[in-house]
């Protein structure tokens, strides 16, 4: 009977380690810091923020969890890695496109923002220095309470944008400069459609930038197809500079174009007004 509860039991104790393999395979559970990710483009250039948030969970953040004048991770888990999609400025310095691992040497002051080569790590626990791209200086702010810490893109327009850690009740921001108008102008350059033509002088024009340039690309969108917008856009031009005999010339030639387009530009109207007032003068 014994040597019969002693065969039962190792049969059962070999089934049960024959199934928990599979069983232990398919276990999952979230972490409790969960992993987070965000792009956002400015101009024309993608970055890309991938992440763990950690949570607050009533503890003290900065100066006990994250001790001041170490380095930490930026996070949680693995290290927070940032992707750029072109060669940028951080705080007017730069650095090129790729993909690097943040940290940072916090203190109740300020910050050291580190870009490190190594993207992928884990953590900041095999951080080495010498494998730095770059380093920036940056000063905390008070902010409203955040549970799990989150990166956000703030300020954004066609040239920078503030990447901003906040966590507990601290933010904490570096800028990030692109090369909008460079990339406009390159592209530009690569075209002969009169549609990327005309945009990029216009593009040119309304940011004071690369002038002579965009004085040929209008003329060349004009030479290759003649359209509402890029006659009225260079009829303006004329009669700022006061060539209005010239402005209402292609200013009229424009008004044609437009009402006979199968879509009427909205601006139709306020600019017919316009060529009036350029002949009035």
């Amino acid at each position: 009977m014994r040597r019969s509860m002693i065969a039962l039991t190792a049969t059962l104790l070999t089934a049960l380690l024959a199934i928990s393999d599979p069983v232990q395979a398919q276990f999952n559970m979230p972490r409790p810091s969960p992993k987070a990710s965000v792009t956002q483009t400015i101009g024309l250039t993608d970055v890309s923020i991938s992440y763990s948030r950690p949570g607050v969970k009533n503890r003290t953040i900065w100066g006990e969890l994250v001790p001041f004048g170490k380095v930490w991770r930026l996070g949680a888990n693995e290290a927070t890695i940032i992707t750029l999609g072109d060669d940028v400025t951080i705080e007017g310095q730069p650095l090129a496109r790729g993909s690097y691992s943040l940290h940072a040497i916090p203190t109740s002051e300020e910050w050291t923002i580190i870009f490190n080569k190594v993207a992928e790590q884990w953590g900041s626990y095999n951080y080495k220095q010498e494998e730095d791209a770059l380093r920036v200086t940056v000063k905390p702010e008070a902010g409203p309470f955040v549970e799990r810490m989150l990166f956000t893109f703030d300020d954004i327009t066609d040239e920078s944008a503030l990447v901003t850690l906040a966590w507990e009740k601290l933010r904490v921001s570096f800028k990030v400069g692109v090369n909008t108008q460079g990339k406009v102008i390159n592209s530009a350059k690569a075209t002969l459609s009169p549609r990327a033509l005309f945009f990029a002088a216009q593009y040119a024009y309304q940011n004071n930038v690369e002038l002579d340039q965009a004085a040929r690309w209008l003329d060349a969108s004009i030479a290759l197809e003649e359209n509402y917008q890029n006659l009225s856009f260079k009829a303006g031009l004329l009669a700022k500079a006061g060539n209005r005999k010239e402005a209402v010339k292609l200013g009229e030639k424009a008004l044609a174009l437009g009402k006979a387009a199968q879509r009427v530009p909205p601006d139709l109207a306020a600019f017919e007004k316009q060529v009036l007032e350029w002949k009035k003068r």
